[in-house]
């Protein structure tokens, strides 16, 4: 099994565990990813908003870049990544003025896009693809007696998520529960964190984050887990901010998916990079029957 692999900008900054643990984690499965050639950012966050036709400009590169590197599917981690992403596609298929403009803009530097690279969530991947049969099956460590906080975020599935329900998604749940673990229900799985207002509005996207934290810690979460690097910075590295500002004491674990996951298929924690989080992972992983 072989995809085409966009890593995302965040993965060789903040979210390099992210990145990392992807990798072990699919090489435990034996799937093969191959690095998207001279990838650029996705352009996500704000920048839609500014300039839109730009936007689907520097999207599309990677996306032609993939259609000529191979005829594998385009996987990619980063929620906030595989929205801008799959949209590129979405509008490029609907609108053909959309589609002739940025064609127009490829052409300036040589290159141009059909608008037909499937563009794949890598928990797309996992889940049908790989199967939840298949992946209970290659489990090593189960992790019985885990209670996980699934943490969706607002972009995992919508506006333009094709794999799982747009308000109501269940398949990081299912995934986990497939490993051995209990997922809990919690008030915010699926609502913003705050996302980059944390450098704008800080004390309303503190505000979120303390409202996550404490639905999780109420349902007896021993360990949130995230598919978006944003998600997973703010979750986890503003918890002392959180602390300060609304005299609370939260000290919940935050891991990526993909880092938990790993743990399951029998990767060492240091090929996960698990000791690059904030918060101390280290009763998750003494939870793990060995």
């Amino acid at each position: 099994m072989r995809y085409l692999y966009y890593p995302g900008c965040s993965s060789e900054a903040t979210g390099k565990a992210y990145d990392i643990s992807t990798r072990a984690l699919m090489g435990k499965l034996g799937v093969e990813l191959v690095e998207l050639d001279d990838w650029n950012c996705c352009g996500a966050t704000s920048y839609f908003s500014v300039r839109e036709l730009d936007s689907f400009a520097i999207a599309a590169r990677n996306l032609a870049i993939a259609e000529q590197q191979g005829d594998e599917d385009l996987c990619v981690i980063c929620n906030a990544c595989y929205t801008t992403l799959a949209k590129t596609n979405r509008y490029m298929a609907d609108s053909p003025e959309v589609f002739e403009a940025v064609n127009g803009a490829l052409g300036a530097v040589d290159r141009s896009y059909s608008g037909q690279k499937p563009v794949r969530h890598i928990m797309d991947v996992l889940i049908n693809d790989i199967g939840l049969e298949a992946l209970g099956e290659k489990v090593t460590h189960r992790l019985t007696g885990l209670k996980v906080a699934c943490y969706y975020g607002c972009q995992y599935s919508r506006p333009m998520g094709a794999f799982d329900d747009t308000e109501f998604p269940v398949t990081m749940d299912q995934f986990f529960q497939a490993l051995g673990a209990e997922t809990v229900d919690f008030p915010g799985r699926v609502k913003c964190c705050g996302g980059m207002m944390m450098l704008t509005k800080e004390q309303g996207a503190l505000r979120l984050c303390q409202e996550l934290l404490k639905g999780a810690q109420d349902a007896g979460a021993d360990v949130i887990v995230c598919a978006c690097p944003l998600c997973e910075m703010n979750v986890e590295g503003y918890q002392p901010r959180v602390n300060k500002t609304f005299g609370t004491n939260f000290d919940i674990p935050v891991m990526y998916f993909t880092q938990l996951a790993g743990l399951a298929f029998g990767a060492d924690p240091k090929q996960l990079a698990i000791d690059k989080q904030i918060v101390s992972c280290d009763r998750v992983v003494a939870a793990i029957p060995a």
